[in-house]
């Protein structure tokens, strides 16, 4: 933040601060001062930025305006390949900012209150974004993968080229180079701001840890860079273009640990501290003060990238300890509960420590005593989580998951849905499924490094070595043995210059890892004589990655100086590391796939050595590459027939790129190849009822990786089994019994008799009965079966619905009434007109249906029987109606025996 002497603010700080005020007075707000902060995030930066494209959700000026007055924090989505910006009073998503090209990938965000920078690691493509328009300023381009992170605060960005060694401040409006790099030597680790606005840059060759303040931000951006100019990881970046000539300094050095400690970097509200993991010792640089305090690690320990107040914690992964560091030394230990070493470094935040377990997706929380408070879990986490302090909250993002965390300073913690514009509310997810048991493995001590090759110089001697494997227990350093005094450097420092040796007196060197459970035995190395006598190095270095996983590192001869160069020894670096890439009788290398890895950058460096045993100075660092090769074969392929006819799904997980990001998937099922860029597709087309087995391959800029398959067997018709129907006077139920073969089934039966039909309906399968229309009547009747690959019918098969009978009764003693018999009709009226004949007393009928009709009632000739039924029968070869008054039926005389006519 820029002052004036009387302490107004000028500037951007100063336009912003006016827009404050405005926004108040127009909103009736009392004046709230929000503290601008930069980037603190929990663990090793997995930098990422691809092509983009910003769609912008129609917020105007003045909208954006009042969003980012409130605490707010942009967080990443890869499945969406989005950036959601998070209100953290609220905690809701207020916008979605599309990311063009970047699905799948992870990213890098570094934000301010003024301006969001993103970088890619599968493209290494930088874009700056103003916040204040949702707009694309600029974009640059920085060699892909991880080595190069992007610092910002207030208005002052810089990229890290940690391989190469480079610290360059840019402008965030446009990106361009502001004055002149700050260079190290090559492998440099950090890069983060502390809270007085100083960059801190740990140098492991040199063991110290410098500060830089950054040049002034010049009234008006410079013109972009030209499309696709390189801003890093180029031979001769230049000096850039804006500030007037002025360059970042470089104000502070100070010496924290013995050279090729490894160190790690956590920038403090007012300082820096530095972890020196080789020995256990944090150093705290405060102003003029610096305080070393020598840690009992059980392992390897990691810092956050920042730190929040005074206290430090230092995480041991291995171990899942924790031990909290004061002023004054260590205040307390504690132990995160769970299995296996997925913790990313502990974040300090308003009096309690977040820990996150990325295998588990939860965040355990303890206090200041070591004490577990809460456990935040987020269901469906899958991979890594960020932990980010933004504006008086802390942020936890999943970028693999739709959600995210707010955690305020009295520890109240939100659900954020990143996919949704408003709060997601209710209970976090349940927990997880707990994680199966991690086999307990026989830890010993490390093996001797697999070797120990030594070059002679001028007084001096280069010694590098093959890693030792360290049997379960990380290798904390090694221990180089045979110079003046042993010498002590960090696990990830495998090459080292000794120097105070004696011209022309011979030295045998040797080398032992040490890890949790002690030293390991020693290697020695070839006997070398230092010597006056030394060839050139070589003047330049050329490094190019290869699809099939190798490097090709080339260089020009070397001058012998009047001596043969006998071979050449080439050492790789990346951030914060070095060591032996191999050695060559040529002027090329081939380092072999798998040696380095995938995805990470490297620059390399060249020694010649003569035929004497003389070693050149090293070479001039080469461009940084980074290893690729084909991807993985994909996680957990699956595949499912859903219900649909000649169709299965498949799904799977993505695989690890192996350094370049994913173009699509090739599914193979059947003779047929689809392409997709999801991880999941539908096959249709493919023969019912049958297995059908799909393989599955991933595909980058290397070719196709090795395949995974599963196999579904798709949906049938339904096989029906029918059992012996069973009929009564007025239904026919058939026992239906079916394999739906993968889809559910229903089940229909239907009865037919002279041209008529009738139906049961679908209904689940089983006894299955129809209402028939006549009793006493053979029906042809056909069993359904029908799921979402058919229907299947059963051939016709008959079933005689019970007969039943009826005697026509009228007793009548005086003979006037009942002699002439009882009338039978066309209808169910007791009309003349539809008279057709009288049936005397006594007759017998076979009685098919009943029908309402005329109410008729028998007086005293059949016991006052009455009733508006009337049944039909067969009289004189046709059907006919008779009432049921003057009708005895067999059964009971119950009406309801029979059915109702149709």
């Amino acid at each position: 933040m820029a002052t004036t002497d009387n302490g107004t603010m000028t500037g951007a700080d100063g336009a912003a601060e006016d827009l404050d005020k405005a926004l108040d007075a127009a909103l009736g707000k009392p004046k709230r001062r929000i503290p601008r902060g930069g980037l603190v995030t929990g663990g090793v930066v997995i930098a990422l930025v691809a092509a983009m494209g910003f769609t912008v959700l129609g917020l105007g000026v003045a909208d954006n305006a009042v969003a980012n007055y409130d605490a707010s924090s942009w967080l990443w989505s890869r499945a969406k390949s989005e950036v959601a910006r998070v209100n953290g009073l609220t905690g809701r998503v207020d916008t979605r900012v599309p990311v063009a090209q970047s699905r799948n990938h992870a990213m890098q965000v570094t934000q301010t209150d003024r301006f969001l920078i993103l970088r890619d690691l599968a493209t290494g493509q930088v874009s700056s974004l103003d916040l204040a328009t949702l707009q694309v300023m600029a974009t640059t381009r920085t060699t892909s993968g991880l080595g190069v992170s992007v610092a910002m605060r207030d208005d002052a960005a810089f990229v890290i080229d940690a391989p190469q060694g480079v610290v360059r401040q840019l402008d965030p409006r446009s990106l361009v180079p502001i004055g002149e790099p700050v260079r190290y030597p090559p492998g440099i680790s950090g890069g983060t701001f502390d809270g007085t606005g100083r960059l801190w840059v740990a140098v492991p060759s040199e063991g110290t840890v410098s500060a830089i303040t950054p040049a002034p931000l010049p009234s008006a951006p410079a013109d972009p860079l030209p499309t696709g100019a390189a801003l890093v990881g180029v031979s001769n970046p230049g000096s850039g273009g804006s500030g007037g000539g002025v360059s970042p300094a470089l104000v502070k050095t100070v010496t924290v640990a013995d050279p090729s400690h490894d160190l790690a970097v956590s920038t403090l509200d007012d300082g820096v501290a530095v972890l020196d993991r080789t020995t256990g010792a944090l150093t705290t640089v405060r102003g003029d003060r610096e305080h070393q305090v020598a840690l009992q690690l059980p392992g390897i320990g990691a810092v956050p990238p920042r730190t929040n107040g005074s206290r430090v914690p230092v995480t041991v992964a291995e171990g899942r300890q924790v031990l909290v560091v004061g002023e004054g030394g260590p205040v307390s230990q504690f132990k995160v509960p769970g299995d296996g070493a997925d913790l990313r470094p502990a974040v300090a935040w308003a009096g309690r420590f977040y820990c996150a377990d990325e295998r588990t997706g939860s965040v355990y929380v303890f206090d200041e005593r070591g004490q577990l408070v809460d456990t935040i879990e987020i269901k469906g986490a899958n991979g890594p989580l960020e932990l980010e302090v933004r504006e008086n909250y802390l942020f936890i993002n999943a970028p693999n998951s739709s959600t995210a965390r707010v955690v305020d300073d009295k520890h109240h913690v939100r659900v954020v849905d990143k996919y949704a514009d408003d709060v997601l509310g209710g209970d976090p997810p349940k927990d997880p499924p707990k994680p199966p048991p991690v086999k307990e493995d026989v830890v010993t001590k490390p093996s001797a490094p697999r070797s120990v090759t030594a070059t002679a110089g001028d007084k001096l001697a280069r010694v590098s070595w093959r890693a030792a494997s360290d049997y379960g227990s990380s290798i904390t350093k090694y221990v180089v043995e045979g110079g003046p005094q042993p010498v002590e450097v960090g696990a990830r420092q495998r090459s080292i210059e000794i120097k105070g040796l004696t011209n022309g007196e011979t030295y045998r060197f040797s080398v032992h890892a040490v890890n949790g459970k002690g030293a390991g035995p020693a290697k020695r190395g070839n006997p070398v004589v230092p010597t006056a006598d030394v060839p050139d190095a070589p003047a330049s270095v050329t490094a190019e990655a290869r699809p099939d996983g190798t490097v090709r590192v080339s260089w020009p001869a070397a001058n012998g100086q009047g001596n043969r160069i006998a071979k050449y020894s080439v050492t790789a670096t990346t951030a914060g590391a070095t060591a032996p890439a191999g050695e060559s009788t040529k002027t090329e290398l081939i380092v072999a796939a798998g040696e380095l890895d995938y995805g990470t950058q490297y620059a390399f460096t060249v020694v010649a050595v003569s035929d004497k045993g003389a070693a050149s100075t090293p070479s001039p660092a080469s461009d940084t590459v980074v290893p690729f090769t084909v991807p993985d074969k994909p996680l957990n392929v699956d595949a499912v027939a859903p219900n649909e006819p000649g169709t299965i799904t498949v799904s799977w997980g993505a695989p690890p790129d192996n350094g370049r990001p994913i173009t699509e998937y090739v599914v193979t099922i059947n003779g047929q190849t689809l392409r997709t860029t999801a991880t999941t597709q539908k096959v249709t087309g493919l023969p019912e009822g049958e297995a059908a087995t799909a393989t599955v391959r991933a595909v980058n800029e290397a070719g196709e990786g090795p395949t995974d398959a599963a196999t579904a067997t798709t949906i049938a018709k339904p096989t029906v089994t029918l059992g012996t129907a069973r009929v009564s006077s007025t239904t026919v139920t058939v026992p239906v019994t079916v394999n739906d073969n993968g889809s559910a089934a229903q089940c229909q039966v239907t009865i037919s008799y002279d041209g008529r039909s009738e139906a049961s309906g679908w209904r689940a399968c089983g006894e299955i009965a129809v209402n028939a229309w006549r009793a006493g009547t053979t029906f042809s009747f056909v069993a359904s079966a029908r799921n979402n690959a058919g229907q299947v019918d059963q051939p016709a098969r008959n079933a005689t619905t019970t007969a039943v009978n009826g005697l026509v009764y009228c007793v009548d003693p005086a003979g006037e009434y009942c002699g002439g018999g009882i009338g039978i009709y066309t209808g169910t009226r007791q009309v003349a007109s539809e008279a057709v004949g009288d049936t005397p007393n006594g007759a017998r009928y076979t009685a098919w249906c009943k029908k309402a009709g005329t109410n008729i009632k028998a007086v005293q000739y059949n016991g006052n029987k009455a009733s508006t039924w009337w049944v039909q029968i067969t009289f004189r070869g046709n059907a006919r109606y008779i009432p049921f008054a003057w009708l005895n039926l067999d059964n009971g005389d119950n009406i309801n025996g029979l059915p109702t006519c149709v």
